[in-house]
């Protein structure tokens, strides 16, 4: 007799889909850890532009890994299987040192990196940001941390405290993605960001599409509202800057402007090849 095959599960693994998945999350877990002990662990630059037309404001170091071929592993496809594991914050480790090392590199460069809540207090994390803050306090007041709004919203008590006493040693912190979850004001108002980063889903088609407008609007009040400095993400045609500059973005990032790059203008060398990722 045949059997079904959800009869060819053990019992307690899950459905077929279920199994799959975790397959592969092991998988691309096993990928993440091994390029980390390769130290293939790298940054894509991407640029954020000021829209009054006056060059860039600061840029976007984008953690990127390499697998054993060589090949450029995007952030998408891992954080959604290492973020919840000590993993993803080796993954933090690697970002906030990559970008520190940069700043450090090039006196100039103002720089934000990604991080998740459940980073602050990491320990190792937290030693390379006060090691920082002793000895070279120059570099990390040219740093700026971005934060979901997701991963914000998951301690934000802690995070608020934690951001309070950063921001006192000049660190600049951002909200990224905003508008994609479920952020209270009370808590906007608590954590006192000075970079709001609208979620990339309102700039799309937003010359063209009454909803949208509506909701940027909105979303650009709101950073008005709280004194900062509201980036509008994902920005790809130049109808859409245009109608993000007169609805008053500050700033805006984009494929339109940049697409992330391994070998930033900074970083150029003879050979004209730009590996981008």
């Amino acid at each position: 007799m045949r059997r079904k095959g959800h009869d060819l599960i053990e019992p307690g693994l899950g459905s077929p889909l279920e199994v799959a998945i975790s397959q592969r999350d092991r998988g691309t877990m096993a990928m993440v850890e091994q390029a980390l002990a390769r130290n293939d662990a790298v940054l894509a630059f991407q640029p954020i532009i000021r829209a009054d037309g006056q060059g860039v404001a600061f840029w976007e170091g984008l953690i990127r890994i390499l697998d054993e071929t060589g090949r450029i592993i995007p952030a998408r496809d891992f954080m959604g299987a290492v973020e919840d594991r000590d993993l993803g914050r080796q993954i933090d480790c690697a970002a906030l040192l990559a970008g520190l090392r940069t700043l450090h590199q090039h006196p100039t460069l103002r720089l934000s990196i990604n991080m998740s809540a459940r980073s602050v207090g990491y320990p190792k994390w937290m030693k390379i940001l006060k090691g920082f803050l002793k000895y070279r306090p120059d570099v990390v007041e040219r740093l700026i941390l971005e934060i979901t709004e997701s991963s914000a919203m998951q301690m934000p008590e802690i995070v608020a405290i934690f951001m309070e006493e950063l921001q006192d040693k000049g660190v600049t912190f951002a909200l990224d993605d905003f508008g994609a979850g479920y952020t209270a004001f009370r808590h906007l108002k608590q954590f006192c960001f000075d970079i709001l980063k609208i979620d990339g889903q309102f700039s799309r088609g937003v010359h063209e599409d009454a909803d949208n407008q509506v909701l940027s609007e909105a979303l650009i009040s709101l950073g008005r509202h709280f004194d900062m400095l509201v980036v509008a993400e994902a920005v790809e045609t130049q109808a859409e800057a245009q109608w993000l500059t007169q609805a008053g973005v500050d700033c805006m990032q984009g494929y339109l402007f940049g697409a992330p790059s391994l070998r930033p203008p900074w970083a150029q060398t003879a050979d004209p090849t730009a590996r981008r990722a």
